[in-house]
C-alpha cells in the first residue's frame, strides 16, 4: 500500500474521531455495543467518567487477567477508556501507555487522568498518554521486549499498515507477552472501492479484514497461534453502507496472540496436563484462556504443546500446574475443548483460527 494511500485513510480518521463523531452514538453500526461487557468489568467501568465513556469508541473487551504490577501498552487509546479501566487492574506498581494519532481525543483522555487516579485510590496516576501512530511506537520511549500485554480495541483495522503494527506489538512484548485485542473482521475480502471509502474506513468497515487473511498476518509476524475468545456479529444500521458492502458480513472479534517462539502450526499431543490453581483477580473459580479453552480451579485437563506454553512460559504460569513434557509426541491433538467449556462456554460463531 503506498504512503499516499496510508496518508489519506489517516486523514480520514483524525478527521472522523476528532472533530465528526462526538459520541459512540454517532456512530453507525453497532460496534461498540455488539459485545456486552462482562459482569465482572461493571465496577470498574463505574469509575470511568462519563465523558471519556461517552468518548469510547471500541468493538470489545480486551481486558487481560492476571496484570497487577504489570507493564501494559494500549494502542489507539482514544478517550482512555480502557487505559483507565487497566489502570486499576494493574495498581500503584503497574504502567499503563496509551498511545493515539488523534490529539483531541488524547486532550479528553489527559484532561481527566487526575480525576481517575483519585477514583483508583492512587497517590499519582499511573497511566501516561503519547500521541503517535501505532505503526510506529518509538514515541512510548519503551526499550524493545519490556512490555508485558499490549491490547487494541477496533484500532487495527484503521491502519493502513496492519503488518507494521503486528510487527510494532511482537518487537515491543516481553517473549510470554500477548497482545489482547478486539477489532472488526469480515466475512470475505472486500473490493477496493469499499476499501477505498471514506465512510467506511472510518466506521472501521473499510480497512477491517478477511478473518483469514488477519489470522495468516498475525502468524507471520511471529504470533503463531492466534486465539479467538469471542465472536459477537456487527450490525449496519445505514442503509447507505449497507449498499456499499453488499453481502459482507462483519464481526467482532477478541483474539490473544502470544509471543512464544515455541509454539507450533497444528495442535500436538505431548500427554500434559494443565491444572488451574485459582487466584486470578475476577476469575477465582473459572478461568477461560480462549472460546473452548475453560479451566475449573483444581480440574486437570488435558492440553496440547501450545496451550501448555501459553499457560506455562507466560505471566499465567504462577496460577496454573502443568505436568508433562515434550520429551514423548503421541501424535495429533483433538482439540475440541477442555471439560469445563462443556458446562461453561456460551455459544459463539465457529472459529477459524487454530484448532487450538
Amino acid at each position: 500500500m503506498s504512503d499516499v494511500r496510508g496518508d489519506e485513510a489517516r486523514e480520514w480518521v483524525k478527521a472522523y474521531y476528532g472533530e465528526h463523531l462526538r459520541s459512540s452514538a454517532d456512530l453507525k453500526t453497532n460496534a461498540c455495543c455488539a459485545s456486552p461487557p462482562p459482569a465482572w468489568l461493571g465496577d470498574l467501568l463505574a469509575r470511568v467518567h462519563p465523558e471519556v465513556q461517552q468518548r469510547f469508541y471500541g468493538c470489545g473487551y480486551p481486558i487481560p487477567e492476571a496484570i497487577e504490577g504489570r507493564t501494559l501498552v494500549d494502542l489507539g487509546c482514544g478517550a482512555g477508556r480502557d487505559v483507565f479501566l487497566l489502570a486499576q487492574l494493574v495498581g500503584p506498581k503497574g504502567r499503563v501507555h496509551g498511545v493515539d494519532m488523534t490529539a483531541a481525543q488524547l486532550e479528553v483522555a489527559e484532561g481527566h487522568r487526575a480525576w481517575h487516579a483519585a477514583q483508583a485510590g492512587l497517590e499519582a496516576s499511573n497511566v501516561q498518554f503519547h500521541e503517535g501512530m501505532i505503526e510506529d511506537l518509538a514515541c512510548l520511549e519503551l526499550p524493545r521486549g519490556s512490555v508485558d500485554v499490549c491490547i487494541s480495541n477496533c484500532a487495527v483495522n484503521l491502519s493502513p499498515r496492519k503488518d507494521l503494527v503486528l510487527r510494532e506489538v511482537h518487537a515491543l512484548l516481553k517473549e510470554g507477552g500477548e497482545f489482547h485485542l478486539s477489532d472488526v473482521v469480515v466475512d470475505r475480502r472486500l473490493d477496493e472501492l469499499a476499501q477505498r471509502d471514506p465512510e467506511l474506513y472510518a466506521e472501521c468497515l473499510g480497512g477491517a479484514l478477511y478473518r483469514h487473511d488477519f489470522e495468516d498476518l498475525a502468524r507471520r509476524m511471529g504470533f503463531l497461534d492466534p486465539r479467538i475468545v469471542s465472536v459477537h456479529p456487527i450490525e449496519l444500521r445505514s442503509e447507505g453502507i449497507r449498499r456499499k458492502v453488499g453481502a459482507a458480513r462483519f464481526f467482532s472479534v477478541t483474539y490473544r496472540l502470544f509471543k512464544l517462539p515455541a509454539l507450533e502450526t497444528r495442535c500436538e499431543d505431548y500427554g500434559q496436563v494443565a491444572i488451574y490453581r485459582g487466584g486470578i483477580p475476577h476469575h477465582e473459580a473459572l478461568f477461560a484462556l480462549d472460546d473452548h479453552h475453560f479451566f475449573e480451579r483444581g480440574r486437570p485437563e488435558r492440553v496440547c504443546g501450545n496451550t501448555a506454553e501459553m499457560l506455562g512460559a507466560t505471566r499465567l504460569r504462577e496460577r496454573f500446574t502443568l505436568t508433562g513434557d515434550r520429551a514423548t509426541h503421541y501424535g495429533l491433538f483433538d482439540c475440541a475443548g477442555t471439560l469445563a467449556t462443556a458446562l461453561h462456554a456460551q455459544p459463539v460463531t465457529p472459529s477459524s483460527a487454530s484448532c487450538c
